[in-house]
């Protein structure tokens, strides 16, 4: 766990100066830096889309963990959730709501092989490297986001504890699931996924993104048939 909860510190330390620098940040250049955060998330779910090997997996993991998500209402439920906090914390600010920054936060910092393989390698050897330098990559993301998106981001941390830490301590029991093929249709899911919040972050859609989020773990369960 040591790597996951390196990484779940720098989250919330980025986090931290993100939000002292959001202060001395006028809205017109917040507005103008979460445009070009927008752009950068299209580019990286654009490239990590492409490490999927099997069309049919991606569009079979998106029906089936859409109709999942829909069904759980997730979308609804974080922004319950994010509702509840802004009431314990603080209302909007400059129009993002914690849950939205939370939601973009978590998705950028879980989606992609160095989250899965980092996680692995942590829990089965020890080899907290991986996940060192997704921190610091992560330290340095929490910084420009929360700048933007506001607290939310510091919500994201928790998410990252929850996920990478589960794959860690269980590692043991789900290696024998992510092949090098599964992790691959997982990045690429979840890829996809990013380039919809990229085009809501752009104001050219309003997807529920938290409901597609099953998607990204149908995979798994594809990868052992096809």
């Amino acid at each position: 766990m040591l790597g996951t909860i390196v990484n779940t510190v720098a989250v919330i330390l980025g986090g931290l100066i993100g939000l002292v620098a959001k202060k001395g940040l006028p809205e017109r250049l917040s507005d103008a830096v979460f445009k070009a955060l927008g752009l950068c998330t299209l580019y990286i779910g654009i490239s990590g889309s492409l490490k999927g090997g099997n069309t049919l997996i991606l569009i079979l993991s998106m029906v089936l963990g859409t109709l999942l998500g829909e069904a759980l209402d997730l979308d609804k439920r974080i922004n319950r959730l994010g509702e509840w906090l802004e009431s314990k914390f603080q209302k909007k600010e400059g129009g993002h709501s914690i849950a939205e920054g939370f939601v973009t936060a978590s998705l950028l910092f879980c989606v992609g092989a160095m989250t899965i393989v980092g996680a692995l390698q942590s829990g089965l050897s020890g080899d907290h490297q991986m996940l060192y330098t997704k921190s610091l990559l992560d330290f340095v993301a929490a910084i420009i986001f929360a700048s933007s998106l506001g607290v939310g981001v510091l919500f994201a941390a928790a998410f990252v504890l929850a996920y990478q830490g589960s794959i860690a301590l269980l590692a043991a029991w789900v290696a024998p699931l992510l092949s090098d093929a599964a992790i691959a249709e997982m990045t690429c899911a979840g890829s996809v996924i990013i380039i919809g919040l990229g085009l809501n972050m752009l104001g050219i859609s309003k997807f529920k993104v938290m409901n597609f989020v099953p998607a990204i773990f149908i995979p798994i369960v594809l990868c052992l048939f096809m």
